[in-house]
């Protein structure tokens, strides 16, 4: 073969909890192939392939951003400014801001107005490491915006080399053309348009934000019934501003996982654990809508359930594009330990979208995506603030622009 590539000299972190706090440099080397790693190990034979010193810099899996609203229109800045003044999330949404701002926004473009609006965001995290990003829909509220989104999300894929995950979020809240008619709206756009996006093969899961605001776990099962008949996984946004019991729902459908989770209990970590979900936690979102409750890490850590972190990106509640700092929050805002914090954008993040049999870890068989950081310990990655120490982004075997 000739593209077989040699990593050496390299501290390597390989998110599986086997390598300690501060990697040896050169203690483990790692071969490349065809886009996959084909070998771990100690002192790995040399058979002509091309060789690339590390120089005893930190190589990690490449992060993941499990949960992000990266494809829209707009922004949300005055309502910044309102929450500055005391408006609540509720009385934003309720006087016609939040999620229906931006829907008005997204419905303006078209898909290459949508790709040239997220390309910025992308490239933001992709400059931090990233190697996947999760994309949802749920700014279009109608049919046609929603397919909209995600064919522009699928466009980003081609257009920068980062491996996308789309999920179909169309009951993400109800648009004023359907005021006063939930069951409607949930039935000829929510549902309809899954059956459309499956179809044409633009979407890899089903989300839905289950919130006193939004929807109850009683109008979101008969979407999630049809996305198991469709053969798709499901997630969900649970637990945020309230306890509306999602969790309960996301277990019931084991579901990849459930994001947020500031209002959880015990009994749904012990919900989760037993469904084998993955726990996304967004510290974005609490720290600028300056939440005093946090998710229950120490429920979670104690039930076994794997916690992942993200960036929610969105234009409301949490326009974050650094997955570093993400990390740094996890800490910081939800006392997550460092190493907590990486699997939870390596090895946990994959699971979270159904990718751990491809990337996520650095394992012979796994997607070569990789990230070479100037850092000897991944401490660093975790304690510094606004500090991006990203020599090099690999990508299937390849070191991407």
């Amino acid at each position: 073969m000739t593209d077989v590539t040699l990593w050496t000299n390299a501290r390597i972190m390989t998110a599986d909890g086997s390598i300690g706090r501060t990697p040896a440099p050169g203690a483990l080397e790692v071969e490349t192939a065809g886009g996959r790693i084909t070998a771990l190990g100690l002192a790995l034979p040399r058979c002509g392939q091309r060789v690339v010193d590390c120089e005893g810099r930190l190589l990690t899996p490449a992060l993941l951003d499990c949960h992000t609203h990266l494809v829209h229109g707009g922004d949300r800045s005055a309502e910044f400014e309102m929450r500055l003044d005391g408006a609540s999330y509720e009385e934003i949404a309720r006087a016609g801001g939040g999620i229906a701002s931006t829907m008005r926004a997204t419905r303006a473009l078209d898909v290459e107005g949508l790709v040239a609006a997220a390309l910025p965001r992308l490239d933001h995290l992709l400059a931090e490491g990233v190697s996947t990003v999760e994309i949802k829909s749920g700014y279009g509220l109608s049919v046609e915006a929603e397919l909209d989104m995600l064919r522009a999300a699928r466009r980003l894929a081609e257009r920068r080399p980062v491996r996308v995950r789309t999920t179909w979020l169309a009951a993400h809240a109800l648009p004023p053309e359907y005021a006063g008619d939930r069951e409607g709206y949930l039935r000829e756009v929510a549902m309809a348009g899954l059956e459309r996006a499956a179809a044409e093969e633009l979407v890899d899961a089903v989300d839905a934000f289950c919130e006193g605001i939004a929807f109850a776990p009683e109008e979101i099962a008969p979407l999630f019934d049809l996305a198991r008949r469709l053969g798709l996984p499901v997630k969900l946004h649970a637990e945020q501003l309230s306890h509306s019991g999602g969790t309960a729902l996301a277990a019931r459908f084991g579901a990849l996982s459930a994001d947020h989770l500031e209002h959880a209990t015990e009994e749904d970590a012990a919900r989760l654990a037993a469904a084998r979900s993955v726990a996304v936690l967004l510290p974005g979102a609490f720290y600028l809508l300056r939440e005093t409750k946090a998710p229950p890490v120490a429920a979670f850590r104690a039930a076994g359930v794997p916690m992942a972190l993200a960036t929610d990106c969105n234009p409301g509640t949490s326009p974050l594009t650094s997955l570093l700092l993400a990390m740094n929050m996890g800490a910081t805002l939800f006392r997550m330990t460092v190493a907590e914090c990486f699997l939870g954008v390596t090895s946990h993040a994959a699971r979270a979208l159904g990718l751990s049999g491809l990337t996520g870890q650095i394992a012979p068989g796994l997607s070569a995506d990789l990230a070479l950081w100037d850092v000897e310990s991944p401490a660093l990655l975790v304690n510094r603030i606004g500090f991006n120490p990203l020599h090099a982004r690999i990508f299937q075997g390849e070191i991407a622009p």
